[in-house]
């Protein structure tokens, strides 16, 4: 499976899917203007993953601050996340952030509250 590499702006996250290693790490600020177009090929690469169904996902966050239509594709890949383990495949996610930030540990704790498959909250000194 191919890796998706979508670079950071000012207003978007850096995005990594790994196709060999099973991994998708995104980090930074997420408010695009058209997080649809943002996300879709995200959306699409992590399908496309757990279709294959050969190996384990991981989900590494570093998000910062998530605009409304963000957080909605969020909710759609960890949506992708929980049919995929509710089917046997093993998947994970993993969301750190720097503990002086107690709102994204908040909000990392919502989209925890959705999902029953391993899902971690680091706060980072």
């Amino acid at each position: 499976m191919d890796n998706l590499d979508i670079p950071q702006t000012s207003a978007s996250p850096a995005i990594f899917a790994d196709g060999t290693a099973g991994t998708v790490t995104m980090k930074g600020d997420s408010y695009p203007e058209n997080s649809f177009e943002l996300f879709q090929p995200l959306i699409d690469w992590v399908t496309a993953f757990l279709k294959a169904g050969q190996r384990p996902l991981k989900l590494e966050l570093e998000l910062l601050y998530l605009n409304t239509s963000s957080i909605r594709a969020l909710m759609d890949i960890l949506d992708l996340m929980e049919d995929a383990h509710r089917k046997g495949l093993q998947v994970a996610a993993r969301w750190a952030y720097e503990a002086a930030n107690e709102r994204v540990g908040q909000l990392a704790e919502e989209f925890k509250e959705d999902c029953t498959f391993p899902f971690d909250i680091v706060p980072k000194a």
